[in-house]
């Protein structure tokens, strides 16, 4: 299946797939008279100019940049020029749907490929030009952005999610039965929405097919979960053994596991067993916030919104608990300065991605917005990064300085005083650039 999709990609049409990205490259891009935020600074730079030559950042001067005539030139006219703004927890494919789009009889590859290439560009239009996705059908699309048949960001995928028979990654059907047990598997597993894996064996080839098609890092479930209807979110899913063997598997390629979980008994278990990366975690205590920051793991958070009208009433109820415990934990990360990373995780709503900016000043409670830019630029940058030599892009994000990758937004007026200018992309990001490439421009060249 897997093969199949990725095939039918390739061979799509421009009546399916949006025309190829067009944009602008002229090889170098001279951005004049800009002021910077580097992704870890409190202060904006004085006035300077930044070379982009190809995907990289060649030089940052006070002084005027010498170049050729035919440089693409921009004059920012002290306007701030700040890293593509980076997103840890999406899911590209599932945030695109509904779940009746998604359990439609009438569902296919083709649908599914025009709604998450809309999506997709949308993404990228609103800033962030870098995401890991936590779990789902990613690598075809994927596959298509870089090739620049779509528009889109750059994206880790995890492909996918690796979950136990019953656990958060389940998703059959009341009708559908073990595969285990009767052959069959379900029409989630046959999309590579999940795999559904029960023992040390099956944990192994389900975490290595993930690698065989490029995984970037493995997303297992270790606890319940709110959009899942069989398993209570207080549950700890997984033996230490299985977890443990994907995490083997994972080391083995150089690269990590990152653990769905609420509790301190899942993530406990979890940390045990070499897992690198919490997700969620808001029903956290304190004695095991210390034992992330003594283990160095990172916590992957989310600030989730209260329900909405049409949400089932299961998940409505799923949810309780965890949009109380969201209220401390972030204040006790903070506090205990555990290795912090932020993310949307939008699910089967794609109304909410238009938010998703909006979703960074909720942030305010809790952080400066000094220290909210850095969250969503240079320190989400560095998680990225755990993926090592499974990382499909080499280079340094999440930062400005001379030889980092050229993910960019120059922006009208000064985040780090006012931070409602991130969430409205379409009036205040002025230019987008992905990896040196111009994706937007409202200023006048010259």
């Amino acid at each position: 299946m897997q093969a199949s999709i990725f095939l039918t990609l390739l061979l799509f049409t421009g009546a399916v797939l949006p025309a190829r990205a067009q944009q602008v490259n002229q090889g170098q891009i001279l951005l004049e008279d800009v002021r910077v935020f580097d992704g870890k600074s409190q202060v904006l730079t004085p006035r300077v100019n930044v070379l982009i030559s190809k995907d990289t950042i060649q030089k940052i001067s006070a002084a005027p940049i010498a170049v050729e005539q035919h440089v693409l030139k921009i004059n920012g006219e002290g306007k701030t020029l700040m890293p593509g703004l980076i997103d840890v927890h999406v899911h590209m494919t599932f945030g695109a749907l509904t779940m009746q789009e998604m359990m439609s009889p009438g569902f296919s590859e083709k649908t599914l490929m025009e709604k998450v290439s809309v999506s997709a560009e949308k993404m990228l239009m609103r800033g962030f030009t870098s995401v890991r996705d936590a779990g789902g059908p990613v690598f075809p699309l994927k596959a298509a952005i870089d090739a620049e048949k779509i528009k889109g960001p750059r994206i880790w995928p995890s492909g996918a999610t690796i979950s136990q028979t019953s656990g958060h990654g389940d998703f059959r059907t009341p009708d559908e039965r073990s595969r285990r047990f009767f052959g069959e598997p379900s029409r989630a597993e046959k999309l590579n929405a999940t795999f559904i894996a029960d023992g040390r064996d099956e944990v192994l080839t389900a975490v290595r097919e993930n690698l065989r098609f490029g995984a970037s890092q493995i997303k297992l479930m270790a606890g319940g979960g709110t959009s899942s209807a069989f398993d209570p979110v207080d549950v700890t899913q997984y033996t230490l053994d299985e977890m443990k063997a994907a995490v083997e598997a994972a080391e083995d390629w150089g690269t990590y596991v990152a653990v769905h979980a609420y509790t301190p008994r899942a993530v406990q278990r979890a940390i045990e067993a070499g897992v690198k990366c919490i997700e969620h975690g808001q029903l956290l205590d304190e004695k095991t916030l210390q034992l992330m920051v003594q283990k160095k793991i990172w916590l992957s958070l989310q600030y989730l919104r209260d329900s909405t009208p049409d949400m089932a009433e299961l998940r409505k109820q799923k949810r309780k608990i965890v949009l109380e415990g969201q209220e401390k934990v972030w204040s006790l990360a903070k506090r205990y300065k555990v290795k912090l990373a932020w993310g949307t995780d939008f699910l089967f709503e794609p109304d909410l991605n238009d938010q998703q900016n909006a979703y960074i000043l909720r942030l305010q409670k809790w952080f400066t917005n000094a220290e909210i830019l850095k969250m969503v630029t240079h320190d989400n940058a560095q998680l990225l990064q755990l993926s090592g030599l499974r990382s499909p892009y080499r280079g340094k994000l999440g930062v400005i300085e001379k030889g980092a990758l050229a993910d960019l937004l120059l922006v009208d007026g000064d985040p780090l005083r006012d931070l409602s200018i991130v969430a409205d992309p379409e009036k205040k990001f002025l230019v987008i650039i992905k990896s040196g490439k111009l994706y937007k421009n409202l200023l006048q060249n010259q």
